[in-house]
C-alpha cells in the first residue's frame, strides 16, 4: 500500500512540474476560443493557484505582492499617459482631422505615378505620431483613400497594402501606445535582471529613452515604404498611375490647401514629441499637452467664425495664450514666494496669470463644439473602453505573472532560454520568433503585459540593451499585424473595404511590406546604434 501511494505521489509531483507550461497552454486556449482577455488570464491564475496548492508546489505568499501591484499600476504617472494618449488620437480620428489631411497630400503628390499610396504612407505616418491608434488609423483609411484609389485605377492589392501598411505606422512611431506599454515592463525588467545579478543599485529606463530608440527606426520604415511604392509605380505603373494635373487643380490652390490642413497636427506632434525628447516635459505632461492641443484644433475646425464666445476667435485666444505661457517660462524665473523680485520677473508672472485665466475660454469653447457636433460623447466612451481593457489587462497579467513564477516559470524560461543554440544571438532570435507567431492570435497589449515580463529579465541578464531590445519587440508586434492570416490590421481593412476587393487580395498586398518589416528588423538587429544612438546624446 505505501509504495502504491508513493507512486501516486511521485507522479503528482512530476505532473506539478509542468504547471506552469500547462498554465501558458491553457490560457492561449482561452484566448483563441474568445474569452475575453483579462479574465482568461486572472482565471487561468486562480485555477493554477489551487492546483499548484493542492500539488502543495504553491506558496500563497507569491500572491501577497498583488494588492500594491494593482495600486501601483493604476496610480503610474507614466501609464497615466495611455488615456491621454488615446483622448489626443480620438479626438483627431472624430473631429474629421485624418480625412483633411488624406485629401491635401492626394492633392500634393496624387499627380505623380504612386502619388496616392505616398500620400497614405505620409499620413499615415503623421497619424501614427499624432494618433498612435493602429484600428482608427487603418478603418480612416481604407474608408477614405481605398475607394479613390481604385476608382483612379490602381491595383487592388497594392492599394490595399499600402493602406494595411501604413496604418501599422502607429505601434513604432512615437508616441505610441505599445512604446509606453513596453517601456514601462522594460524597465521593470531590466531592474530585476540587475538584481538577479546582484546589481542592488539599478540603472532605469524611461518611456523618453524607448522614445528617443524607436524615431530613427520608425523613420527608416517609413522610407522603405516610399521607396518600394516609387519602385512599384517606376517598373509597374499601371498598378500605380497619376491623376491628370488638371483634376488637381492649380499649383498654388493646392499648396494653399496644404498650408491649411498641415501645420496645425504638424505642430501638435512637434511640441509633443519635442517636449520629450528635448527633457521638458515627462511623457505623461506631455500626452496632456497632446490632448489639449487635439481638443484647440478640432474646436478650430467646428467652431464658427462669427461666435465670439465659443467660436474660433476664443480657440485661437487660448493657442496664442499658451504659447504665450510657454515663451514666459523659457525666457523668465515665473517661480513664486522669492524676496527681492526683478521688476521684469514680476512683470513676467503677471502677465502669465492674465495668459493662464485665458486658457479655460478656448478649451471649454471647444469642448462645447464637440457636444454641438454629437462627438464629445463618442470621444469619452471610446477613451474609457480602451482605457479600461488596457488596465484590466494590466491586473489580469500581473496575478498571472505572480502565479506563473510561484509555479516555477521563471525558472523554466531561464532554463529554455540557456538551452537554445547559438547563445545570446538564438536567445534572441527564438523569442522574436514566438512573439511573431504570438501575433497571430494575441494583441500587442496582451503580448506586452505578459510575455514580455516573462522573457525580458532573461534577456537583459545575458548583457542586452534595454533600449534596443524593445525597439526591436515592438517592430516585431507591427510585423505580426500584417502578417496574413490573422494579422489585426489586415481584419479592420477586411470590415470597410469595398465588396469587389477580395481577401487574398488584401493578403498579397500586404506581403511585400512584411519582408519590409522583417528587413528592417534584421537592419536594426545588425546596427543597434540606429535605436541607441539618439538616446545617448539626448540623455547620455
Amino acid at each position: 500500500m505505501d509504495f502504491v501511494l508513493g507512486d501516486v505521489s511521485f507522479c503528482f509531483c512530476a505532473a506539478a512540474g509542468w504547471l506552469d507550461i500547462a498554465m501558458v497552454v491553457l490560457l492561449c486556449g482561452l484566448l483563441m476560443a474568445g474569452y475575453p482577455v483579462a479574465f482568461s488570464l486572472a482565471g487561468t491564475a486562480l485555477i493554477f493557484a489551487v492546483i499548484g496548492l493542492t500539488f502543495g508546489v504553491f506558496d500563497l505568499s507569491y500572491l501577497r505582492p498583488l494588492p500594491p501591484r494593482i495600486f501601483g499600476s493604476v496610480t503610474n504617472t507614466t501609464l497615466i499617459a495611455v488615456p491621454m494618449f488615446v483622448l489626443m488620437g480620438v479626438i483627431l480620428e472624430k473631429a474629421k482631422i485624418a480625412e483633411e489631411l488624406l485629401e491635401a497630400m492626394a492633392k500634393l503628390f496624387g499627380s505623380l505615378r504612386g502619388g496616392l499610396g505616398l500620400s497614405v504612407t505620409i499620413v499615415g505616418a503623421l497619424l501614427a505620431a499624432s494618433t498612435g491608434i493602429v484600428g482608427a488609423t487603418v478603418v480612416t483609411m481604407g474608408l477614405l483613400s481605398l475607394p479613390t484609389m481604385l476608382r483612379r485605377g490602381y491595383d487592388p492589392a497594392f492599394a490595399s497594402g499600402s493602406i494595411a501598411a501604413a496604418g501599422t505606422l502607429g505601434q513604432i512611431i512615437p508616441p505610441s501606445i505599445v512604446l509606453i506599454l513596453l517601456g514601462d515592463v522594460i524597465s521593470n525588467a531590466y531592474q530585476k535582471a540587475q538584481l538577479d545579478m546582484g546589481i542592488y543599485a539599478p540603472e532605469t529606463v524611461s518611456v523618453g529613452d524607448l522614445f528617443a530608440g524607436a524615431l530613427i527606426p520608425g523613420l527608416l520604415l517609413v522610407g522603405m515604404y516610399l521607396l518600394w511604392q516609387v519602385f512599384v509605380a517606376i517598373t509597374h505603373p499601371k498598378k500605380a498611375p497619376p491623376i491628370p494635373a488638371h483634376e488637381m487643380g492649380t499649383r498654388r490652390e493646392v499648396f494653399i490647401d496644404a498650408l491649411k490642413v498641415l501645420p496645425p497636427p504638424l505642430i501638435l506632434i512637434v511640441a509633443v514629441l519635442g517636449s520629450i525628447l528635448g527633457g521638458v516635459a515627462t511623457p505623461t505632461e506631455a500626452a496632456s499637452v497632446g490632448a489639449i492641443g487635439a481638443l484647440l484644433i478640432a474646436g478650430a475646425r467646428l467652431a464658427p467664425s462669427g461666435a465670439l464666445l465659443a467660436g474660433k476667435p476664443a480657440v485661437l485666444t487660448c493657442t496664442l495664450a499658451i504659447f504665450g505661457l510657454i515663451a514666459l517660462t523659457v525666457f523668465l524665473d515665473l517661480r513664486l514666494g522669492r524676496e527681492n523680485l526683478p521688476v521684469i520677473e514680476t512683470a513676467g508672472i503677471i502677465v502669465a496669470l492674465f495668459l493662464f485665466g485665458l486658457t479655460p475660454w478656448g478649451i471649454f469653447a471647444s469642448l462645447f463644439q464637440l457636444f454641438r457636433a454629437q462627438a464629445l460623447t463618442p470621444i469619452l466612451d471610446q477613451t474609457a473602453r480602451v482605457t479600461t481593457m488596457v488596465f484590466t489587462i494590466l491586473i489580469g497579467a500581473a496575478l498571472f505573472s505572480l502565479v506563473f513564477r510561484g509555479l516555477g516559470g521563471d525558472d523554466t524560461v531561464r532554463e529554455a532560454l540557456a538551452a537554445t543554440p547559438g547563445g545570446v544571438i538564438g536567445a534572441v532570435i527564438a523569442v522574436m520568433l514566438v512573439m511573431f507567431l504570438l501575433g497571430f492570435f494575441l494583441d500587442f497589449i496582451e503580448i506586452t503585459l505578459v510575455v514580455v515580463p516573462l522573457v525580458g529579465p532573461p534577456l537583459l541578464a545575458l548583457g542586452l540593451d534595454p533600449i534596443w531590445l524593445g525597439v526591436m519587440m515592438a517592430i516585431n508586434l507591427q510585423t505580426s499585424f500584417l502578417t496574413p492570416p490573422f494579422g489585426f490590421a489586415l481584419f479592420y481593412l477586411r470590415g470597410v473595404a469595398p465588396p469587389e476587393i477580395r481577401t487574398s487580395q488584401i493578403y498579397r498586398g500586404a506581403i511585400p511590406y512584411i519582408f519590409i518589416q522583417l528587413l528592417a528588423l534584421a537592419v536594426l538587429a545588425l546596427y543597434p546604434q540606429l535605436a541607441t544612438w539618439l538616446p545617448s546624446i539626448l540623455y547620455g
